[in-house]
């Protein structure tokens, strides 16, 4: 029956987790790619994945891995090259709560993604972002106070 455990676990997740590399800065493929292998790695080790407080978030930062390996391998390949997973330069006027995440620099997108949107606590985000607590608060802090002033002028461009 652990198949079917794990084929719920997968349903239910896996298109969550997707969607959350894909805004951290990951285009849609590599996100997908990156989910599917970490999944693939839960399943290896699901005994051991299913008993854990939190599977998905498991399953996130090992994602996370997946994509800045990539990305690390990407820039020694094409130093200088800008990263692919940049895609701020084309927000629009009326900014969404998406579009303003778009807007952040990768790091503090990743940071709002894994924080806000996967549910991640500030030291499953540091492990996924290979970097401290400390550091990840201080993105949240720069990003959220960004994003603020961003929506802001949204709205006063409404009225």
């Amino acid at each position: 029956m652990a198949a079917a455990e794990f084929d719920d676990f997968y349903g239910e997740h896996f298109d969550r987790v997707a969607r959350a590399l894909a805004l951290a800065g990951a285009d849609r493929e590599l996100a997908r790619d990156a989910t599917q292998e970490a999944f693939a790695r839960a399943l290896r080790r699901w005994r051991h994945v299913k008993g854990m407080d939190r599977p998905d978030g498991w399953v996130y930062v090992v994602a996370m891995n997946q994509l800045r390996d990539h990305w690390r391998h990407r820039e020694r390949e094409h130093p200088g090259e800008p990263p692919a997973f940049d895609n701020s330069s084309g927000v629009a006027t009326r900014l969404t709560v998406r579009e303003a995440i778009a807007t952040l620099p990768p790091r503090q997108r990743q940071a709002v993604v894994l924080r806000y949107l996967a549910d991640l606590p500030v030291r499953d985000v540091a492990q996924a972002m290979g970097c401290a607590t400390g550091t990840v608060k201080a993105a949240l802090h720069q990003a959220l106070r960004a994003m603020r002033v961003e929506l802001e002028e949204d709205d006063d461009a409404d009225r």
